[in-house]
């Protein structure tokens, strides 16, 4: 049986929706954290304060991921495009629910900026989708990278023996690298390097507060 297609205003409401399950929570994670069944380690509190820190980043992070793709989805042209925008979207909820999970085990709290976040990267979502499926898939490719690095950085960070926090990172950097290398595959535009420095120092600014706030 074909898809139904949705109104504009079912499609407000989705965005809605999905909206206040990005920040409020409310949808599970369908996958068990890496995480899970490992013992924490014993962190000092200014190893903990800092294990925090990058892992509210990186919810943060998940949250404008939600965002773009949800903006991306609402003007997508091509129904596959759309499609798969909203599967990634999907797939990135385990992403946000096992850093909020490390996060309450940690003691601490996510980014009291994340509605902001998620606004400002919903507005550029749909307007990459709006200019057309190779622009916006190749903003999905462009900002994999970014997230990728940050990831790569944050390992690098955390104490030898915070495994749990570990476990998590690496597996959100498998996803995200596959998530990139989809978006390219599919035909997305391999954007220049003055773009993609322009969206690292964008991200520099999200990471810089995120992680205080």
């Amino acid at each position: 049986m074909p898809q139904r297609r949705l109104s504009l205003l079912d499609q407000c409401i989705s965005t809605a929706d999905a909206l206040l399950k990005t920040v409020a929570g409310g949808t599970a994670a369908e996958r068990p954290s890496p995480a899970s069944g490992h013992s924490d380690a014993d962190l000092s509190e200014s190893e903990r304060r800092h294990v925090a820190g990058l892992m509210r980043v990186n919810h943060s992070g998940e949250v404008c991921a939600q965002a773009l793709y949800q903006g991306q989805a609402l003007t997508a042209r091509q129904p596959r495009v759309r499609e798969d925008m909203q599967q990634a979207a999907r797939e990135e909820i385990d992403h946000l629910r096992w850093c909020e999970e490390r996060l309450q085990e940690l003691g601490s709290h996510t980014s009291a900026l994340n509605p902001a976040w998620y606004g400002i990267s919903f507005a550029l979502g749909a307007l990459a989708g709006a200019i057309g499926d190779r622009v916006s898939l190749g903003f999905v490719a462009a900002t994999e990278e970014r997230v990728s690095n940050h990831l790569r950085d944050h390992l690098k960070q955390l104490p030898e023996d915070d495994r749990k926090s570990q476990l998590i990172l690496q597996q959100m950097l498998v996803d995200e690298e596959r998530h990139g290398e989809h978006a390219l595959a599919a035909g997305g535009a391999e954007f220049p390097r003055p773009v993609k420095d322009a969206m690292s120092a964008v991200a520099t600014l999200m990471t810089s507060s995120s992680y205080r706030l």
